[in-house]
């Protein structure tokens, strides 16, 4: 079996502690249109170079009925940057516009197979896995990017066509899983598409 969640499969269900103070499932996001789960951290120089694009995805498509889930899965022992203290002071500064959850077990992360930070995991009205890997090409610089394939994904299905290209490699640090060194990845993650 694969490592990360293919196209077409379910969304795993969760149940996790929010910055806010709530703990949310996917049960939660029920009214959503499209869902989009994605897997983000709070050190990693991918997702802090490209955070406010993917806040400007968001808001784009949220009149759409589009909504995003951020789920922090990172090893607080590998970087101390990656705790839930720091994600609710994170969350205090920069106000993004969906919830930030902490995977503090990183069961979860291990049932969608999250790769790296970020990962990104599109579902549609039924939950069925519709895109995933990145949102750039280049998340460190994002002006280099040669395009936002997490928006070109939902803009077709929105628009009632197939996700013309369904699978794209995340671009990111790996997840820092807990009692591992820094760069282990399980040893069945593998690329989602061959380089």
């Amino acid at each position: 079996m694969a490592f990360t969640l293919g196209i077409g499969q379910k969304a795993p269900r969760f149940s996790l502690p929010a910055t806010d103070g709530k703990t949310y499932s996917l049960s939660d996001f029920d009214d959503a249109r499209v869902l989009v789960v994605f897997f983000t951290c709070n050190h990693c120089p991918y997702v802090l170079g490209s955070e406010e694009v993917t806040r400007r995805t968001a808001e784009r498509f949220a009149p759409e009925g589009v909504r995003f889930v951020a789920i922090n899965s990172n090893a607080e022992e590998t970087y101390a940057e990656d705790r839930f203290e720091r994600m609710v002071e994170r969350m205090a500064e920069k106000g993004f516009p969906w919830p930030y959850l902490h995977d503090r077990t990183q069961e979860v992360a291990m049932d969608y197979g999250a790769l790296r930070t970020p990962h990104f995991f599109v579902f549609d009205r039924d939950r069925h896995l519709i895109y995933t890997g990145r949102e750039l090409d280049n998340p460190i610089e994002p002006e280099k990017s040669l395009g936002n394939d997490l928006a070109r994904a939902l803009e077709e299905h929105l628009a009632g066509k197939p996700v013309s290209v369904p699978l794209t490699n995340p671009v990111g640090c790996n997840v820092k899983w807990r009692g591992k060194e820094a760069h282990w990845m399980p040893p069945d993650a593998c690329d989602l598409v061959p380089r």
